[in-house]
């Protein structure tokens, strides 16, 4: 059985459409990784400054699909990235609950051990209407133990 390990996580999210770096948000926390034969799975707990604080925050990436999840899975906040299919989910916020789409157009991934890159190109829908082209850069990368 594998262990996880202690990572450094990137994400960098950017819509397709702007050139403008103000546009562009990173985060760069903490976490844990784990490798398994069919999956890799990294996690960190969200702070403040994502308006989800002390919230769980896991990637669950499989050869066809990745799921970002939040929380305890309860809430319904899981967004299953596909490439060329398209999912809905419920998004809550601090006023009420959204149904929104995520389509996914491209997925790049390359993970190993000590962990690896993710590209993810999206749309998300709001009543099947593109409201905006997104993506994803996630960095995930060993810390000396």
């Amino acid at each position: 059985m594998k262990n996880k390990k202690p990572v450094m996580i990137s994400i960098k999210g950017l819509p397709f459409f702007s050139h403008n770096e103000n546009d562009v948000y990173e985060l760069m926390t903490d976490g844990e990784y784990l490798q398994t034969d069919d999956m890799s799975t990294f996690s960190y707990y969200e702070s403040n400054l994502t308006g989800f604080d002390g919230i769980l925050t896991t990637f669950n990436v499989e050869n066809d699909s990745i799921t970002l999840r939040r929380g305890d899975g309860t809430i319904g906040n899981d967004m299953i990235f596909s490439e060329n299919q398209k999912h809905h989910f419920l998004y809550n916020t601090p006023v009420g609950a959204v149904m929104l789409g995520i389509d996914t157009h491209k997925i790049t991934k390359d993970m190993d051990d000590d962990g690896g890159n993710i590209e993810i190109r999206y749309d998300i829908e709001v009543d099947n209407i593109t409201v905006s082209k997104n993506m994803f850069k996630i960095n995930i990368r060993s810390l000396p133990q």
